[in-house]
């Protein structure tokens, strides 16, 4: 079989050439023409007063106005005329949301292409998860990042499903395929130097997650062919990354919205900003509302200072070109897919007529279709937990003395979802290791929920501010399972149970009361209902976390993080506590404070 490039299912057949050159050469009328705007000449930095002329789904000129004949005109007098957006580094699933209704939501904003990873759905469910993933019937164009290991580290959790490696190897040369996903930057074995080859062999990217490493592990990293970044954050780091060729794709998420602080010294990282793209990676349908998808990005790095014809750039063609997409994307040239929107404003980047394909799909921040996609039966019902699932199963225990005190091994949250290391002392109750609200140290317990096992590794973490209840999840990071956060065991083994009578989602619980639930039955991790729903349910949950004392924003995708073992200094997998520098298990109790210990560690 002949491999073809990324998007060759794309590309004008040979009859539509001779309509987009007939068009051109004015011997037939255009489909569409967008008449006397103002278009964005990226490719030289110009904005130029052109007609746009459109044939099915392809542009076929961009002409001084008046030029050409078409059968139908919109007329863009005094607007801009801009490519689309491309989010470059994405986990739909993070969202809450489907493909199809992601699309809803952001298509309107501008972002018509998605780079995204399906490891959330893959991990639950594997490579069919994935699959599911890859395509929408709404007008958003999704291109896959394969995900790289499922699960990530095996000898270090038990996860929920498998992604063969041959899976990976087959989809990496498929046309919808962009990328092979992020990888563990601690995890540098035979496996995948065999994907990272494959992958660059058949003329696709490596989509890195570098968890802001420095000088030997992060050149390692990049020695394997990844190539870029959408950690680095502050100038030094995002300059060293540019001079060793790394995309700078800066993310805003829910966690961490890196655009002010990349900018902060325009002047300084200004020479890389052709290597410079956007990417929300995780963030919520409330943050996706409230303050934007890659229009978000754009509208925040015009504010830092970045020109606009830049920031554009970094949306559209920047995206487009490292990508491998510039011959489909990101740019109003001819030949390329008519992915075009009028904007009053460049600075304000609120679009009031998005087309893709040709064809209207948002006018005045709202969509013009709907959403036709299902998901199958198969991602349902995937909360399982043992029948004896109590408060019990959350101690931790503690030989000690009722004057004594544990010290344990404690995350602290920072940036998003970094996490430092610290001690904590705690008390004991019972030998069982106690949370302790007044120095804000909860207890954290990740469970497998995917094979009904009472496999479960129990942690401490600083940062959530709870003073009462728990916060539940069945969305961690990467293997999608279980994840506790409260101040009692009881409340603990309450939200547990909660995630499983409503399929899996978010929950926020009190006194043996649900103060709060977003109910996410496919897989866990996305709701089946429409996002302005899904939307009300996340802002009222947050709104509950608050009323335990939690103050950080976006905590239920905060804590989706906390376990993540490729981001240091600790991870939490249901099989324990991990270095995350060196991938090995650690105990969480170092001793009792007494006498017969003197503590040094």
């Amino acid at each position: 079989m002949t491999q073809k490039f990324i998007g060759a299912d794309l590309v004008a057949d040979p009859e539509q050439i001779l309509r987009l050159q007939a068009a051109a050469r004015g011997d037939q009328p255009a489909d569409l023409a967008i008449r006397g705007g103002r278009v964005l000449a990226l490719h030289n930095r110009e904005i130029l007063e052109r007609d746009v002329l459109i044939v099915g789904q392809h542009i076929a000129a961009v002409t001084p106005p008046g030029r050409l004949e078409a059968t139908a005109e919109i007329d863009a007098s005094g607007q801009f005329v801009a490519p689309t957006f491309i989010d470059v580094h994405l986990h739909i699933e993070y969202t809450m949301l489907t493909p199809g209704e992601l699309a809803r939501l952001v298509v309107p904003r501008g972002t018509t292409t998605v780079l995204a990873d399906p490891n959330c759905l893959a991990n639950v469910v594997g490579t069919r998860g994935a699959d599911a993933m890859a395509s929408t019937a709404t007008p958003m164009r999704i291109f896959q990042q394969i995900s790289h290991k499922i699960p990530r580290v095996p000898d270090l959790e038990l996860g929920g499903a498998v992604m063969p490696e041959e899976d990976v190897l087959e989809r990496l040369s498929a046309v919808n395929v962009a990328t092979l996903g992020e990888s563990n930057p601690f995890d540098l074995d035979i496996s995948a130097a065999r994907k990272a080859h494959t992958a660059i062999a058949a003329g696709r990217r490596l989509t890195g997650h570098t968890a802001r490493i420095a000088d030997e592990p992060l050149w390692a990293y990049l020695a394997g062919g990844v190539s870029d970044d959408h950690n680095a954050f502050n100038t030094a780091e995002v300059i060293d990354r540019l001079r060793l060729g790394v995309m700078i794709t800066v993310m805003s998420g829910s966690m961490n919205d890196n655009v002010p602080l990349v900018f902060e010294d325009v002047d300084a990282v200004a020479g890389g900003f052709d290597y410079m793209s956007f990417c929300a990676d995780d963030r919520h349908v409330e943050d996706l509302r409230d303050e934007g998808h890659i229009d978000h990005h754009v509208r925040s790095a015009i504010a830092q200072g970045v020109p606009a014809i830049e920031a554009y750039r970094m949306a559209s063609l920047n995206a487009a070109q490292y990508y491998r997409l510039d011959h489909l994307l990101g740019s109003i040239t001819p030949s390329r897919l008519a992915d075009v929107m009028i904007l009053d404003d460049l600075d304000e980047v609120r679009p009031s007529l998005v087309i893709v394909g040709g064809e209207v799909a948002g006018r005045d921040g709202e969509a013009t279709f709907t959403n036709p996609d299902t998901m199958p039966d198969w991602v349902r019902n995937t909360v399982h937990l043992p029948g004896d699932f109590g408060p019990d199963l959350f101690r931790v225990e503690a030989d000690a003395a009722p004057d004594e005190v544990a010290v344990v091994r404690a995350m602290e949250m920072y940036d998003g979802y970094f996490k430092r290391a610290i001690e904590a002392e705690l008390p004991v109750v019972d030998g069982n290791v106690a949370p302790d609200p007044s120095i804000d140290i909860a207890k954290i317990t990740v469970v497998d929920r995917h094979h009904g096992t009472d496999t479960r590794a129990t942690g401490f973490v600083r940062g959530f501010g709870l003073t009462r209840g728990a916060l539940g999840i069945t969305s961690n990071c990467e293997n999608q399972n279980l994840v506790v956060v409260g101040t009692s065991d009881k409340d603990l083994a309450h939200a547990a149970r909660t995630l499983q009578q409503i399929g899996g989602g978010y929950v926020c619980v009190a006194d043996g009361e649900v103060l709060a639930s977003v109910p996410l039955p496919l897989g866990g991790i996305m709701s089946d209902q429409p996002w302005e729903q899904v939307y009300d349910e996340s802002i009222a949950a947050n709104q509950a976390a608050a009323s335990l004392g939690c103050e950080i924003a976006s905590p239920y995708m905060i804590l989706a993080f906390v376990g993540l073992a490729g981001v240091p200094d600790y991870g939490l997998t249901e099989k324990g506590l991990i270095d995350t520098m060196t991938q090995s298990f650690i105990p969480v109790l170092l001793c009792c404070r007494c006498p017969q210990h003197v503590h040094t560690g």
